[in-house]
């Protein structure tokens, strides 16, 4: 709406009066010099500034000039120009300087008129206006004193938010640059260092256990090989101890072991190191099933494990030679001891990180390293399975008619493989916790004796080779003998009668075997015994196998040339005189007894053991021509008298075999009683098989049952592997004294 032109407040030009509040004119400030002066008077604008007023908006005749304001268009519209005027070092004292010229010139009666500038461009040089002053006695007025001109300055230049924001990003780039460039740092140049730090603390081994190999007999009939089973283990920490015994008791049907024992197995134990226990052995190959159960019982501190049980199918069959292992699948005794590095393999292991807390579950992606475990090699024996069983049986039933004996069965074929190798007693290897140490011994190559008669046909062998004697041969036989002071005698006298080389065999005479020792010599003797493989161990392969002994000659007393020859003060294990048995049936060629055949490795393939050792004793003529005086011992049957050996002939088959009688060495004290021995080889023509018993008793009667237990055994041989019956080729007929 325009401005009224009798509005008395805006002159014609639209500018605003100023007005005093006793009137038209300007009143004189009370309290200054020159009273009524209107060059101090001031007008106030809506913004609360205040105009000058001067002489220039009214006569100074009427007093009554009109006061003027600068136009507002006059004024710049920065809204920072009060802070720039700040800046600009205080130029609003020009405003005061002002004011003391127009008092002056109200003294001197001259009045200023403010006029208005000339619009200017925005951060000029404007002085504002003059601030107000207190109220209060002012100073007496002085010439005002003119400040110098300076040089306007120019305003600085706003805050620029791009620069801000470029400045911003800039840093954060850097930021980041840095971090990148410290971690590809830490991650390839520091990796090793950073990554094996506390690793071990980090790290889980898990084993991961080889199964055990198995043992075989020669057609591949398990003896002993290894299941997967379970172990219970408890952690006596996990157990409160209110609840220990009725866990004990709730575990013991399913284990097998008394209730006291679990419950003293689960009590809490300090370690040395400190702290307290947190695994015990409850049980060892338990069967899975079993261990399901346990499972499902929730019992606390209870838990289950991977383990590995060793299963002896056959129960004692062959146990004495197949032994036994350790909870631990380690071997302890028998062939499971002997080639326990063979049979264990090697077991594997998982290593690998794994977080905290109680899940423990593996770190994806974190350090793991799997040793894949390697399985143990297999055994194949050269036993067979149905004859071990086969001999073991008769053997036990021989023996019932004898209490408190040992006894010991070996069978052999030609190439010194043992088909069967059988002891008693004997014992569970499934379990052998039960048994007796001395139950667990391989007879046959622990049982040391004194061989008595059966060496006798070492002395022969020997006489026939060094031609000594003949098959022919023949003289007069005495009833005794004395040799340094000890007399021998014959249990079948010849009363000095001629008796030929089968009969003195038939008649297992001593003095005609003494007469020709004494033309073989002691040096020769001794030498075909080593030959025969006496003295030392055959390296079957059984661990603890014993050596026996030999009676070197500088020892030798003068009854030793009597006691030497007919098998005393000599000492050898069943398996050395069976092998030297089968030298005579293998046309005098010595064969290295041996049990393993072949190795199965965890790949399949499978080595051949290790080659017996040969050696050659006596050549085959001899060596027939002593097998046939041997048939004698198992045919004679006449007026002169009955062979030794004549319960140890198989219908069907010719025979060739000695007995003896020996006395058995405990720690080097006589036992009592006598070990009654039999070994034979069939069919006598050509031999297949060597059948060795031997049988102490200490009431003596292990002669009567030697020879009936071989030939039971040597009959179910011929029989089990066929052997064609010697029917159309007899034992020729012996004559004992000859004329």
């Amino acid at each position: 709406m325009p401005p009224r032109s009798d509005d008395p407040r805006r002159d014609p030009t639209g500018s605003r009066r100023g007005s005093s509040r006793g009137g038209r004119g300007a009143e004189p400030r009370t309290g200054e010099p020159g009273g009524g002066g209107i060059s101090d008077a001031r007008a106030y604008t809506p913004r609360g500034r205040t105009l000058r007023e001067g002489g220039g908006g009214r006569s100074a005749a009427g007093g009554g000039a009109e006061q003027r304001r600068t136009p507002r268009s006059t004024r710049s519209g920065d809204p920072f120009r009060p802070a720039l005027q700040v800046l600009d070092g205080g130029r609003a004292g020009a405003g005061r300087t002002g004011r003391r010229e127009a008092a002056a010139g109200g003294r001197s009666g001259v009045v200023r008129t403010v006029t208005a500038r000339p619009g200017r461009e925005p951060f000029d040089d404007d002085e504002p206006p003059a601030p107000r002053r207190r109220p209060g006695p002012r100073r007496p007025d002085r010439p005002a004193a003119r400040r110098p001109t300076r040089k306007p300055r120019r305003p600085p230049k706003l805050a620029d938010p791009r620069r801000r924001l470029r400045l911003g990003t800039l840093l954060t780039l850097a930021l980041f640059a840095v971090i990148g460039i410290r971690l590809v740092f830490l991650q390839t140049v520091n990796t090793p260092a950073y990554a094996d730090g506390g690793l071990g603390n980090r790290l889980a081994v898990v084993e991961l256990p080889a199964p055990r190999g198995a043992i075989y007999d020669r057609t591949g009939a398990p003896l002993a090989h290894s299941v997967e089973a379970r172990y219970v283990f408890a952690d006596p920490t996990q157990i409160p101890e209110s609840d220990r015994v009725a866990v004990a008791k709730r575990l013991s049907p399913l284990l097998g072991v008394a209730w006291s024992d679990l419950a003293d197995k689960m009590k809490r134990r300090s370690l040395p190191g400190g702290g307290q226990s947190q695994f015990e052995y409850l049980a060892r190959g338990v069967d899975i099933d079993r261990a399901k159960q346990i499972m499902a019982l929730d019992l606390p501190g209870i838990g289950t494990h991977r383990d590995e049980r060793r299963e002896v199918p056959g129960g004692d069959l062959a146990a004495n030679l197949l032994g036994f292992v350790s909870e631990d699948m380690t071997g302890l005794e028998g062939l499971e001891a002997k080639y326990d590095d063979v049979l264990q393999g090697k077991a594997g292991r998982k290593t690998y990180e794994v977080g905290q807390g109680d899940l423990a579950a593996p770190i994806p992606g974190g350090y793991s390293v799997t040793v894949q475990p390697r399985p143990g090699s297999s055994i194949v024996l050269t036993t067979d399975r149905d004859l071990q069983y086969r001999t073991q049986q008769i053997l036990s039933a021989q023996l019932a008619q004898v209490r408190g004996s040992v006894a010991a069965a070996v069978v052999l074929d030609m190439q010194g493989e043992v088909l069967a190798q059988a002891s008693n007693p004997t014992y569970d290897a499934a379990d052998p916790a039960g048994s007796k140490p001395t139950d667990r011994e391989d007879a046959a190559t622990s049982f040391v004796v004194d061989p008595g008669s059966i060496h006798k046909a070492i002395t022969y062998g020997a006489a026939l080779q060094e031609g000594v004697i003949t098959p022919d041969t023949a003289f007069p036989v005495a009833n005794t003998i004395n040799e340094g002071g000890v007399t021998f005698r014959d249990t079948h006298p010849a009363n000095g009668r001629k008796m030929s080389i089968p009969g003195m065999l038939a008649f297992s005479s001593n003095v005609g075997t003494i007469e020709i020792a004494h033309d073989l010599g002691r040096d020769r003797l001794i030498d075909y015994q080593k030959r025969f493989g006496l003295g030392q161990p055959t390296g079957e392969g059984m661990p603890g196998e014993a050596s026996g002994r030999l009676l070197p000659a500088d020892q030798w007393s003068g009854s030793a040339y009597g006691s030497v020859p007919i098998g005393h003060s000599v000492d050898a294990t069943p398996l050395q005189m069976a092998a030297a048995y089968t030298a005579i049936a293998n046309d005098g060629t010595y064969v290295q007894p041996h049990l393993i055949k072949e190795v199965i490795g965890p790949d399949g393939k499978r080595t051949p053991g290790p080659a017996p050792k040969t050696r050659s004793v006596l050549s085959p003529q001899n060596a027939a021509a002593l097998r046939t005086m041997l048939e004698a011992v198992t045919t004679v049957d006449g007026p002169d008298g009955r062979a030794t050996g004549l319960a140890a002939a198989v219908p069907g088959y010719r025979v060739a075999g000695k007995t003896g009688t020996g006395l058995r060495y405990v720690d080097g004290k006589l036992q009592p009683g006598e070990v009654g021995s039999f070994i034979g080889m069939a069919p006598a023509e050509k031999p297949r098989y060597v059948v060795a018993v031997f049988v102490w008793s200490p009431g003596g009667e292990g002669g009567a049952v030697a020879a009936p237990a071989f030939r039971e055994i040597m009959g179910y041989t011929l029989r089990h592997y066929r052997v064609p019956p010697s029917a159309t080729d007899r034992s020729p007929k012996f004559e004992v004294f000859p004329r």
